[in-house]
């Protein structure tokens, strides 16, 4: 019961970082409490209302998600309202867990099918207790909460609260079967919040272009505009990079971003995941580490003593921090269809005290043994993902 004391024991509009450490590494950190036990106690805690938004819902018997699943069935047994959000697509290749869920009184799953809307899914991943809301890279998968490395956020400032409810009522009427839906604009400029007890401003930002609360929370052109204004450093990591979208189409505006950046002599460095030396992404990732000022290297975990575990063991946080002072966390990959065509979200945040927190994760698997520079002569083998 103290592992959410880090997170609900300061005054209102407290903010604070999770993570995945992979087991069977040294990327622990001992001051981050791990998602699992973060979900698990936040749920285990809920009193009105549980919203979930997830990209999909995959459980093995025993693993780390087992207890948050058993903690969202509790909720709904003790008359919490409880609702789940999942990406119609995805429930295709993931079906079991969601129809667990939907089967439990009390609990209620909707399939958002973004399809004929933006061509993209519903890749966010967040979930709304009682008025604090928690976001990040983690699916709502047993290897996310225990294979993967992952990071995550809370907050429980109302406004912005407000604004990811404003999202997840838009998306969920949607999904009911509405043909179009506003969300509200709740917020207008940043708030005040405190993480580790010191001042810091937070917006919250969300994409695809075309499903915005408001125009202006639109996270892509704000990433832009923060890199835009780095003077002393630029340090991005994410699963993957890419310079085009799925289909057709160029996307060049982070890409562009950062090579002003190197070009202004701000130094950049750049983490993705061994994920993304496959044939067909690594091309996009080579040519930018070519750019003088640009450093990118790839991390790769090791494979697990049980042996081989599809779609797990890789690096999947995603944040930006720049100049040490302004950072953005969120659920999206740097690639054209994040920002254009799926749902994502994620915070701003302007603070010493965070960035400070990010660069030292940043650095913490940067210096780390499973992380090599990008060779862009290099030919890299097939990374293996699946069975």
């Amino acid at each position: 019961m103290l592992l959410l004391a880090l997170l609900a024991c300061a005054p209102r509009a407290t903010l604070a970082l999770y993570e995945t450490a992979p087991v069977e590494t040294t990327l622990d950190h001992a001051d981050l409490p791990e998602a699992w036990q973060v979900w698990g106690q936040a749920i285990g805690e809920a009193q009105a209302r549980l919203d979930l938004a997830h990209f999909y819902a995959s459980e093995q018997e025993g693993s780390r998600l087992s207890p948050v699943i058993a903690a969202v069935e509790a909720a709904a047994d003790r008359g919490v309202a409880v609702r789940f959000l999942a990406d119609a697509k995805f429930q295709k290749t993931y079906p079991e867990t969601l129809a667990r869920l939907d089967a439990r009184d009390g609990i209620e799953v909707r399939l958002l099918d973004l399809s004929q809307r933006t061509d993209g899914v519903l890749h966010a991943k967040y979930m709304l207790v009682d008025g604090t809301v928690f976001l990040g890279s983690q699916n709502f998968d047993w290897r996310s909460l225990e294979h993967v490395q992952e990071l995550g956020a809370s907050l429980d400032q109302p406004q912005v609260v407000a604004a990811f409810q404003d999202v997840f009522e838009a998306d969920w009427a949607l999904a009911g079967g509405a043909q179009a839906v506003a969300a509200k604009a709740a917020l207008e400029a940043p708030v005040v919040a405190r993480f580790g007890g010191e001042r810091v401003t937070v917006l919250p930002v969300f994409s695809p272009q075309g499903l915005l609360p408001d125009p202006d929370l639109w996270d892509l052109p704000r990433l832009v505009a923060m890199i835009d204004g780095a003077q002393r450093t630029v340090r991005a990591q994410m699963l993957s990079y890419e310079t085009h979208i799925y289909g057709g189409g160029e996307f060049t505006e982070l890409d562009a971003a950062l090579r002003r950046a190197a070009g202004r002599g701000v130094p950049v460095e750049l983490l993705v995941s061994h994920w993304n030396t496959r044939k067909s992404k690594v091309g996009d990732i080579k040519e930018l580490a070519r750019v003088p000022g640009i450093s990118v290297r790839f991390a790769t975990i090791p494979e697990h003593s049980s042996g081989f575990i599809p779609f797990a063991r890789v690096v999947h946080s995603k944040f930006l921090v720049v100049d040490g002072q302004q950072a953005w966390v969120g659920t999206s990959n740097w690639g054209g269809d994040y920002f254009y065509k799926s749902r994502n979200v994620g915070l701003l945040v302007d603070g010493a005290a965070f960035a400070a927190r990010l660069d030292a994760f940043f650095l913490d698997l940067w210096t780390s043994p499973y992380t090599q520079a990008l060779d862009p002569s290099a030919d890299y083998p097939e990374p293996r993902t699946r069975e």
